[in-house]
């Protein structure tokens, strides 16, 4: 039998696994030590970028590492390809976005308990991480979430900072939640959630 190449065993492994992984993750499945990984994660990323007419590109989010479609194809996709969410959990992932890294605790504060059901969901449909910090956890998008919502970054700063334009120049949450829902952690007195008027799917 011919032996793999590693570049070519870790692309079918990102693409396999459909979410994002780590380089600790990725050596104990593939039996190769970190700093190998690393090398071929950054080699193969290199691949993809000069592989002529290719759809796919090497995304690095914080400490993980995932195979996505690269933006400017993803938008051609057809509506098939794509992850349609519920209409409930749009709320939810709106926020995360917005608000992100948002704290667990802020969510039920402005959703309600349901927001418990919310996240886990979500997480399931790989378009949030979600990272214990305290009593609490703290709540990131994906790059799934990216590729969902055309977004063409990966990055948490930057899909936020996105993400807050698309609501200014398109009015994307009007109507879906009160102004109070936007102001940052730490700025609203007590539950707000008497305030919002969301109608359940």
């Amino acid at each position: 039998m011919t032996e793999v190449q590693l570049d070519t065993l870790l692309e079918a492994t990102l693409f396999g696994a459909g979410k994002s992984m780590t380089v600790s993750e990725l050596s104990e499945s593939l039996g190769y030590d970190e700093d190998e990984m690393l090398d071929s994660l950054y080699s193969l990323r290199s691949t993809l970028k000069r592989r002529r007419g290719g759809a796919l590109q090497i995304a690095e989010v914080g400490d993980r590492w995932a195979i996505e479609v690269k933006p400017d194809i993803a938008e051609h996709l057809p509506k098939e390809a794509k992850t349609e969410l519920p209409k409930k959990l749009l709320k939810a992932a709106s926020l995360i976005a917005y608000h992100q890294p948002m704290a667990q605790s802020r969510l039920i504060e402005l959703l309600g308990q349901k927001a418990y059901d919310y996240v886990r969901e979500l997480a399931q449909y790989g378009m949030i991480d979600r990272r214990r910090d305290g009593n609490t956890r703290r709540l990131t998008t994906t790059r799934r979430f990216s590729e969902s919502f055309g977004c063409p970054y990966t990055d948490r700063k930057k899909v936020r900072e996105w993400f807050r334009e698309q609501v200014q120049n398109t009015g994307l949450l009007d109507g879906l939640v009160g102004k109070e829902v936007l102001k940052e952690e730490g700025q609203s007195q007590g539950s707000i959630q008497s305030k919002l008027n969301f109608e359940e799917e």
